[in-house]
């Protein structure tokens, strides 16, 4: 039975991606060793990383100025490497969910944190909006996808101060005016590579301006003097970015994803709001684009579990909530093929009939 993968992250990948990265691992480049094996000094690698770097700028039209880094640590390591390399005295956040909780709680060790806006009270069904951000704050934060609570910020803002925005799970999904953010950054294990690796987009006249000595390790010139290779990096997963970042270009690049991502999430949306049995847990408005978050209305709740099974049994795997959160999230990152949404929401139809 064909599987289809909904799983948050790590997540679905495109099969160009696997398939040329299992090929790699048995025999990188020609060279009759497997990627796992070979130097990261090597030419051959050296010109992955090269190539990983130029196709980030040229898929996401980064302008001048910037630099595209790969390290380790997960977004969560990034979470302190940012207020340790750009805030003085005071940063500002905007609190969506668990992520940007988790980044807040970092920042508060490094100075004063203002908290702009929360939707917390009612369980982050929303993105706050109509609030002030704090001319006097060193960069003001965002999580742009929540993948818990299905909540998404889908327009660039515009920022009187650097703009951070943490893209790990919607990177790649939509075009973006990179020119408005002082940074980018995001675990590659929603959209992009296997987990291991992390992507920095960073303006590079940001930095050097605290006052703080910064460890090597954990301050970004050391990495953008070094061109992502100060120490090993994580080989496989770069080499895995480089074939997803070529899927991309060869698949009409990110205008031609954010089509076919509008398309996915529309029709399994309104088979949410058709369905007598099922109900959307966020704001309209708010509503991602990639993980999709849906529950059993109240009075179906006791046959959450039965509709579980039956969905697992049609196929679909990875589709149960956030344990913190519970329901249902289909998350249909960019290599999702709509023949799944499809069959999800075919499988949602005839367990509808059936009660």
């Amino acid at each position: 039975m064909k599987k289809h993968n909904f799983y948050a992250g790590p997540s679905i990948l495109p099969q160009y991606t696997i398939e040329n990265t299992a090929a790699a691992i048995k025999d990188f480049a020609g060279m009759g060793l497997s990627l796992m094996e070979i130097s990261h000094r090597s030419k051959q690698f050296v010109a992955v990383m090269d190539e990983a770097q130029a196709l980030f700028k040229e898929l996401l039209d980064i302008p001048e100025g910037y630099s595209v880094v790969f390290l380790g640590g997960g977004a969560s390591t990034q979470f302190a490497m940012i207020p340790y390399n750009l805030m003085n005295k005071k940063s500002a956040y905007l609190n969506t969910g668990a992520w940007a909780k988790k980044a807040i709680k970092e920042a508060k060790l490094f100075g004063e944190v203002d908290v702009v806006a929360t939707s917390e009270e009612t369980t982050f069904n929303y993105v706050p909006k109509g609030y002030t951000i704090p001319t006097d704050a060193d960069y003001f934060h965002i999580t742009t996808n929540n993948t818990i609570y299905g909540t998404e910020i889908r327009k660039d803002i515009d920022c009187p101060i650097p703009l951070v925005a943490d893209m790990s799970s919607d990177i790649f999904s939509r075009p973006v005016d990179v020119s408005k953010y002082a940074m980018i950054y995001g675990g590659a294990q929603k959209n992009l590579a296997p987990a291991g690796v992390t992507f920095i987009i960073i303006k590079n006249d940001i930095l050097g301006k605290v006052d703080r000595a910064i460890p090597t390790m954990l301050n970004y010139q050391t990495h953008i003097d070094k061109g992502s290779m100060f120490n090993t990096p994580p080989v496989v997963p770069v080499y895995a970015a480089l074939q997803t970042l070529k899927w991309l270009k060869d698949n009409g690049g990110i205008a031609a994803m954010e089509k076919k991502n509008i398309e996915k999430a529309r029709l399994l949306y309104d088979e949410i709001d058709r369905n007598k049995l099922f109900v959307g847990t966020v704001a309209e408005e708010d509503r991602s684009l990639m993980n999709i978050c849906f529950v059993m209305k109240e009075e179906y709740k006791d046959l959450e579990a039965d509709f579980f099974d039956f969905a697992t049994s049609k196929g679909m795997v990875g589709i149960k909530g956030h344990r913190s959160v519970g329901g249902f999230r289909a998350s249909t990152y960019n290599a999702l093929p709509i023949e799944s949404v499809g069959a999800l929401v075919a499988a949602m139809k005839e367990f509808e009939n059936s009660h």
